[in-house]
């Protein structure tokens, strides 16, 4: 991009730039997701794939609206490539786990982005993320929850079918 129109940009380069990451990043995440739904549907916990596939869509959703906020501010959103998707994984904990510590690395990455926008007076870069930060927050929360479940009911005989049918109640909120 020529320098005439990096200069009628509505959005800091940086904040762009980092903007791009958090693309790739919620491209992961919705890329991720699906391989969990899928190792959820072969092992028996069907709403908890329905909840995964869910999730999937939501980080697609999230990647696509930075993805405008760069469009409407003369910015240039970059298509990511994805690789390295984990399909492997030793049980549903394990899955849920995965997932709190991914949702983890993306409010730290979200918060980063803030922390730039708001020491170079990024003001509209600033504002926008206020909505990621709050659902972050409830996407931890809904997976700290999930995983709070899974520690008291156990995950052996029917602790098993509780788990995934109370996942269930997550997938609505």
């Amino acid at each position: 991009m020529n320098d005439v129109a990096r200069q009628q940009l509505s959005i800091q380069v940086e904040s762009m730039d980092l903007l791009n990451g958090q693309i790739k990043m919620e491209a992961h995440a919705s890329a991720s997701y699906l391989a969990m739904a899928s190792w959820c549907e072969q092992n028996g916990f069907f709403t908890s794939a329905k909840f995964f596939f869910k999730q999937s869509e939501e980080e697609r959703e999230h990647m696509m609206k930075i993805f405008h906020f760069l469009v409407d501010t003369g910015g240039n959103p970059i298509s990511p490539e994805i690789s390295g998707i984990n399909h492997e994984f030793s049980s549903i904990k394990d899955i849920f786990e995965s997932a709190l510590n991914h949702e983890i690395k993306v409010t730290e990455s979200i918060k980063n982005i803030v922390k730039k926008a708001r020491e170079s007076v990024d003001i509209t870069t600033e504002r926008f993320l206020d909505w990621f930060i709050l659902e972050q927050v409830e996407e931890e929360n809904t997976i700290r929850d999930i995983l709070d479940m899974i520690e008291i009911t156990g995950m052996e005989g029917v602790g098993r079918q509780m788990i995934d049918d109370k996942v269930g109640d997550w997938i609505e909120g």
